[in-house]
């Protein structure tokens, strides 16, 4: 019995020496492997990170083979941005603003000599207030506003060119006016009173001899729509109406047509003077600071106007794009609105003969005085 006990005891600890070796050598070999998977990915991040300076060594590899000229291209653009001077110009919807509509067209694209900010209104209240306070730099105002602003502000406002002509015209529904004297008799339905139309037609009558007064009768309407409403439901009624409202009526009303061009029937009695309608403007001290950038936007300004002439058709969807008026009305309208850009002694010489006739029929129409010769941007 007692034999059999100690055989008993000699199994158990040769069972419990088994169990011990098996369990040290299992241990042994998770500490193998987790050291063997430490080192496995101990590798992967240091292939990560070799494969990251690799990338990070072909990108600054790239960048250094760029070539030195096209390196210096890319400063020059940079230069140029930076060199371009912001200049805020205004403009009025209508014939006024017209000739700019190109000049938009390639500020927005950034092909400008200079930085051009637009504004287009409705209003040249607006334009006014924004001139005086230096809001804006440049503008295209009507040829008296400007002449008013000069005045009011005491020679702080420049005319550099005259960007607009006649665009009035005498229409008709029937067919009597063929000369400034078939008038004679007639009533002749207008908007404008007391302003340009007003003055321009009075002294386009006296220059063919016409009394104003006494020879016919003139109604002054308040809006070109009443003046419309009057064509379109009489069949012999004649009116004087600016472009592009002309073109406006006679799209709605084919018994409408142009009978006289008042710039025309005034240039042929004043062959060294016009009809002055709209004109470009500085603010006098951003010219004292920026001669150049001037000079720059005129030329800018000269290409615009010559494109809106020749290219009707795309400046038409300029014209609507911008804001001006309706592409369907610009396309007709601006072969009769004689948008151009006159410069030197030449606009000097226009602008002093239609002022002065403006002064005389009311002083206050050109701001109480004559400018004088500082008033206009003349380059010696």
């Amino acid at each position: 019995m007692k034999n059999k006990i100690i055989n008993i005891k000699i199994i158990l600890i040769i069972a419990t020496a088994l169990i011990l070796s098996t369990t040290a050598f299992f241990g042994c070999a998770k500490d193998t492997k987790d050291r063997d998977l430490n080192k496995n990915v101990t590798n992967g991040l240091t292939d990560k990170e070799e494969n990251k300076d690799s990338i990070e060594d072909t990108i600054v590899n790239a960048e250094n083979d760029d070539s030195s000229e096209d390196l210096e291209k890319q400063d020059e653009i940079k230069e140029e941005i930076n060199n371009k001077i912001e200049i805020n110009i205004a403009a009025l919807k209508g014939p006024t603003g017209m000739g700019m509509v190109k000049l938009m067209e390639d500020a927005e694209a950034g092909i400008t000599d200079n930085d051009y900010k637009f504004t287009v209104v409705g209003e040249a209240d607006i334009i006014s207030t924004g001139l005086i306070k230096g809001e804006f730099d440049i503008a295209a105002v009507p040829c008296n506003l400007a002449s008013v602003l000069y005045n009011k502000t005491q020679g702080k406002i420049k005319l550099a060119g005259i960007n607009t002509l006649g665009v009035l015209y005498i229409v008709e529904t029937g067919n009597t006016i063929n000369t400034v004297e078939d008038l004679k008799g007639k009533t002749i339905y207008s908007t404008g009173y007391g302003t340009t139309p007003q003055y321009t037609l009075n002294y386009l009558l006296s220059l063919y001899g016409l009394d104003p007064e006494k020879d016919l009768t003139i109604e002054y309407k308040t809006e070109a729509t009443e003046v419309a409403a009057i064509l379109e439901n009489a069949t012999d009624a004649i009116a004087m109406l600016p472009q592009p409202y002309v073109t406006t009526v006679m799209m709605n009303n084919d018994r409408v047509r142009i009978a006289l061009d008042i710039e025309k029937e005034w240039s042929a009695q004043n062959k060294d003077s016009g009809v002055v309608t709209g004109v470009v403007v500085v603010n006098s001290e951003f010219l004292n600071n920026n001669p150049e950038a001037v000079e720059d936007f005129l030329n800018e300004y000269e290409k615009s106007a010559n494109f809106v002439n020749v290219n009707v058709d795309e400046a038409a969807e300029l014209v609507d794009k911008f804001g001006l008026f309706k592409a369907s009305v610009a396309k007709k309208a601006i072969p009769y609105c004689n948008i151009t850009l006159i410069r030197g002694l030449k606009m000097k010489e226009m602008v002093e003969s239609y002022i002065n006739i403006l002064h005389e029929q009311n002083p206050n129409a050109v701001g109480g005085a004559i400018p004088t010769d500082d008033f206009y941007l003349i380059h010696e």
